[in-house]
């Protein structure tokens, strides 16, 4: 399958490696042109390490003209930052076609923010969006002064959630995006898929609760001493909030708790069993993190749970622990991240009754 892969971080990296690996046909475009000519000094190549070990992998297509790596592409697959996809969007509106489907893992409502981008740029193109609760990899880019970077995957996805935008598309969407992630599972409409996002539950507490160390520390690891039990404590309060959202819209189980991805004699999470130990093991997470510039703080907070905290009041859910861990994120950053770009407010959301939403989840933009 001609795959487009689209943004320059570690999940993209890993997905242009790994899908070309898989016998998919992959161009991957970057903005960074000084990264972008890195990678085709280096021959396209990137260095694949997981378990089985590193080997070298060519990419087919390495580009900065999107409308290259878009043309002729079936499935787009587009793992970058939240804040990141309008402006993305923007950019592929002249050269989507009929029967694509662009991936987004996770999304934070990106489904509904990138279709709504492409429309407003008169593209009437037939396209699906699909969002997943997490990456399809825990992974880093290790780059190198000269020769090819290493992408290290740490754990693949075992079950990828995913929502479509429109509903009406599911079945396409979900069929195309399997022949590249088998492990995805039909998690409804695109509202249900941005509420299995995971990144919104585990990263705030992480990086609020370890402020204080994250600006002491040169490298910090929060997943390994970042995460104690007060901190466990406070996302599974925060988990629990995200589900009885979940349920006061009707979305059904298996909710994904995060608290199997702890546990491994839990049930299955999106990462098996042993993912939370592997990624300790790994060391790759113990970085140099700057508090208020992290992706986590400025996707998983600013977006994602001011995202969640935007639909907790729309439908009604108190959800303290959510409001809390914004409020602090956003005195930390000195910005208000409730009236950040990713509410219901602010994307005209919050005016909808709920037969109006179920309406616009399932039928789309028109």
């Amino acid at each position: 399958m001609d795959i487009a892969v689209l943004g320059g971080g570690n999940g993209s990296h890993a997905a242009a490696a790994d899908l070309t690996e898989a016998g998919h046909r992959v161009r991957f475009w970057r903005r960074d042109t000084g990264a972008l000519a890195a990678l085709e000094r280096a021959g396209n190549r990137l260095t694949l390490k997981d378990f089985r070990g590193e080997r070298p992998v060519e990419i087919a297509v390495v580009t900065g003209d999107i409308g290259a790596a878009l043309r002729g592409a079936e499935l787009v697959v587009c793992p970058a930052p939240a804040f990141a996809q309008a402006a993305i969007a923007a950019q592929m509106a002249g050269h989507l076609a009929d029967g694509q489907v662009v991936f987004l893992p996770p999304g934070t409502f990106g489904s509904y923010v990138m279709a709504r981008a492409v429309r407003d740029r008169n593209c009437r193109a037939r396209v699906a969006f699909a969002e997943a609760g997490t990456l399809p990899y825990l992974t880093r880019l290790h780059a190198t002064p000269n020769g090819p970077a290493t992408i290290a995957i740490t754990a693949r996805a075992t079950r990828l959630p995913t929502g479509v935008f429109p509903l009406a598309e599911k079945e396409r969407a979900l069929a195309l995006v399997r022949r590249a992630y088998p492990s995805v599972e039909d998690a409804g409409d695109a509202l249900s898929g941005a509420l299995m996002n995971a990144g919104p539950i585990i990263h705030p507490p992480l990086i609020t609760l370890n402020a204080g160390p994250i600006e002491h520390f040169d490298h910090w690891d929060i997943h390994n001493e970042g995460t104690t039990p007060a901190i466990r404590r406070v996302t599974d309060a925060l988990d629990a909030e995200r589900i009885a959202v979940r349920e006061a819209l009707g979305y059904g189980a298996p909710h994904f708790p995060l608290r199997d991805h702890y546990d491994p004699s839990g049930d299955e999470w999106m990462y098996g069993n042993v993912a939370h130990e592997r990624l300790v093991r790994s060391g790759d997470w113990r970085e140099r993190l700057v508090l208020t510039e992290h992706r986590y703080m400025r996707e998983d907070v600013a977006c994602g749970l001011a995202f969640l905290v935007s639909v907790a009041d729309w439908s009604g859910v108190a959800a303290p622990v959510a409001r809390g861990l914004l409020a602090i994120g956003a005195a930390i950053c000195g910005e208000d991240f409730r009236a950040g770009p990713r509410t219901f407010e602010a994307l005209g959301l919050a005016r909808l009754d709920r037969a109006a939403m179920r309406r616009l989840l399932a039928e789309g933009l028109g």
